[in-house]
């Protein structure tokens, strides 16, 4: 069930193929134990599969927005932590391809990150202002050739495996709050001193714990661009439509196991239509819901990604926000159907039709930049934009 690519890509499903296959062997063991997923993330080195969104020319292969999507789906069949963790990654790698190529050092570092096939991590939560990211509390601190930066980051997916953080704060120590910027930091330049374990409900592979970052690097490592340019013009968009590829491929497997448990009862009583067929049929619908969503959002954003005005849009904020909204919710309806198609097969752990895991892991989709939040935003854009109605566009 995976999302549509161009057959001349179909080198990169392979490759995602090989480490979901990797992942699904330790994706209990990850889940149970809250580890981070080594064994998968080091095979998505192995297959090169980090540094596919730098462009050709800086030594990537120029991965599509759709492609992104799509191993991110493969791998969200496999395990959660792993896929969430790889559209992580590449949201964040999106800020350097949309953002870096015309700063030297963040071009050379793009290199980098293809050739080392480097792991990219964000810190853009701060203790005193939630997951409000387009706020920060704290400010860099720019020195002649150095910039220094402290945050209490509440959260730091997977911060002690990474190579990288790229992480927000004021532009200065008299800026608005708003007035951000984004710095990259590499690993021998920051410590990490945890402050918050990462004990949750679901994607507990992930190791999102609480840190206090203190870095040192050279200021040519800050984005020239304001960060709010950064985020409406990149972040918004690659955020929600990979995060939506995700949850498709939880709520696609889940579908997957509600089918296998269907055809078993078929199987048992030849010429009768087991009792969880109807509702099979049900999940399958809106299981194609949210495909067609994610592939519209990717579209739009396709559509838009060359006209940095159109990316500011209200209209093109409301879109994504929506895309958003529809994957996480619908998820859960999904899941909580294969649940009642696999009855307590579904509810044990441990067995062929197992679903506690991805039910766990999809109740985190709404709550990764609160659907209250993006409700109340779009709320107050719509006040002032007018609804495109046309199916042309």
């Amino acid at each position: 069930m995976n999302l549509a690519v161009a057959p001349h890509r179909e080198a990169l499903s392979a490759r995602a193929a090989r480490v979901a296959a990797i992942a699904a062997k330790h994706a209990d063991a990850v889940d149970t134990e809250g580890r981070f997923p080594k064994e998968a993330v080091d095979a998505l080195r192995e297959e090169k599969l980090l540094g596919i969104q730098v462009p050709v020319h800086m030594g990537g292969e120029g991965a599509t927005m759709l492609e992104l999507a799509d191993i991110c789906s493969i791998l969200g069949q496999a395990c959660s932590a792993t896929a969430m963790i790889y559209a992580m990654h590449h949201i964040k790698a999106s800020s350097l391809v949309e953002h870096g190529e015309e700063s030297q050092w963040h071009s050379a570092f793009m290199r980098r990150l293809a050739n080392e096939q480097l792991l990219l991590a964000s810190a853009t939560t701060e203790g005193g202002i939630g997951g409000n990211l387009r706020n920060s509390i704290c400010a860099i601190e720019v020195d002649g050739d150095i910039c220094r930066l402290e945050k209490d980051a509440t959260v730091i997916s997977y911060g002690s495996e990474a190579d990288a953080i790229l992480i927000t704060s004021r532009s200065n120590k008299d800026a608005a709050p708003s007035d951000q910027v984004m710095t990259v930091f590499l690993k021998d330049q920051y410590n990490l001193e945890r402050t918050h374990v990462w004990d949750t409900l679901g994607m507990r592979g992930t190791c999102s714990d609480g840190f206090l970052f203190k870095g040192e690097a050279p200021a040519e490592q800050i984005f020239p661009k304001p960060f709010a340019e950064i985020a409406a013009q990149s972040m918004l968009a690659t955020s929600h439509l990979l995060w939506s590829g995700v949850w498709y491929g939880i709520a696609s497997d889940a579908v997957a196991r509600a089918q296998s448990f269907v055809r078993a009862a078929a199987r048992k009583s030849p010429g009768s239509a087991p009792p969880g067929a109807l509702r099979l049929a049900e999940v399958s619908n809106k299981l194609q819901i949210v495909k067609s969503n994610v592939i519209a959002g990717i579209k739009a954003y396709d559509e838009t990604r060359a006209d940095p005005d159109k990316l500011m849009s209200m209209g093109f904020a409301i879109a994504m926000n929506n895309v958003k909204i529809c994957s996480s919710e619908t998820i859960l309806e999904i899941i909580d159907h294969a649940m009642l198609i696999c009855g307590i097969m579904g509810y044990k752990n441990g067995t062929p039709y197992s679903l506690g895991r991805h039910l766990r892991d999809a109740h985190s989709a709404r709550l990764m930049i609160s659907n209250d939040r993006i409700l109340s935003n779009s709320a107050n854009l719509l006040l002032v934009q007018k609804q495109d109605t046309s199916l042309l566009r």
